[in-house]
């Protein structure tokens, strides 16, 4: 197992995941110590087992939720409770098995390096993704690349991600936004508002049928709704914000290589 951090931690929100959610947190205790799940409401014993497991790991740490509040509510709930324990960045991943936690240990590494940053993760897609996920998240990424002038946020949707967990809480705790699937895009956008710097790395997606235990609460019109009302929201900011942005963006331009 590896070192335990006192600084960075694995933070994945979990809601009725299916069977897949134990090789996911396999994975992540295989690469990453500690690791903490926060299930959300969740109805399909996932907790009760996670929990189990987690009672002889103490690497893994279990938080439950009474009802489903959705996904940004989870990561506050943890971010909360680790700035509580002095932890300085949280890298938030999907608990259904699409993302790799191999990569984990390289995610870390470059936010060790680059604390003030957030590590974005830029999706590499096999045959396995849904060909409308793929053009439709396509949308998303250029509105915010409009929202940010273009500073570097490669892909809006993806949540593997490593962020600085101060200023992403300060950011939550002023608005009653970003609460569920909304969570990812908005919180990417802010915190280049605040002057937090991006940082792309690949990192492979894998898709799984519902023969391979892959479970999806993806519903496209009801969260492409919600995706629409919070680039309008976002739309507003940034035209209040473009004087600014655009100093920032000329000044970036100016400084020596």
């Amino acid at each position: 197992m590896p070192a335990r951090s006192t600084t960075h931690l694995v933070l994945i929100p979990s809601y009725d995941p299916g069977i897949r959610v134990y090789e996911t947190v396999r994975a992540a205790r295989a690469a990453w110590d500690p690791v903490w799940v926060v299930v959300d409401g969740s109805t399909d014993g996932s907790a009760e087992r996670l929990s189990a497991i987690a009672a002889g790991d103490p690497g893994l740490r279990v938080f439950v939720l009474p009802r489903n509040a959705g996904k940004g509510a989870a990561i506050l709930h943890g971010l909360r409770a680790a700035h509580a324990q002095g932890f300085t960045h949280a890298l938030t991943m999907d608990s259904d098995g699409q993302h790799p936690a191999d990569r984990i240990p390289a995610f870390m590494a470059v936010s060790a390096a680059r604390p003030g940053a957030m590590v974005l993760g830029r999706p590499i897609f096999d045959a396995s993704a849904p060909a409308l996920r793929v053009r439709g998240r396509r949308i998303s990424n250029v509105l915010t690349n409009l929202e940010t002038l273009w500073s570097g946020i490669d892909d809006s949707l993806f949540g593997f991600r490593v962020y600085p967990v101060a200023p992403l809480l300060g950011i939550m705790r002023a608005r009653r936004s970003m609460r569920r699937f909304d969570f990812d895009a908005e919180a990417a956008v802010r915190l280049r508002w605040r002057g937090v710097e991006a940082i792309g790395l690949d990192a492979a997606v894998r898709y799984f049928s519902a023969a391979d235990g892959g479970v999806s609460h993806f519903r496209y019109w009801r969260d492409n709704v919600r995706l629409t009302a919070m680039h309008l929201r976002l739309l507003g900011g940034f035209l209040l914000r473009l004087p600014w942005l655009a100093a920032r963006r000329v000044r970036r331009r100016r400084e020596p290589l």
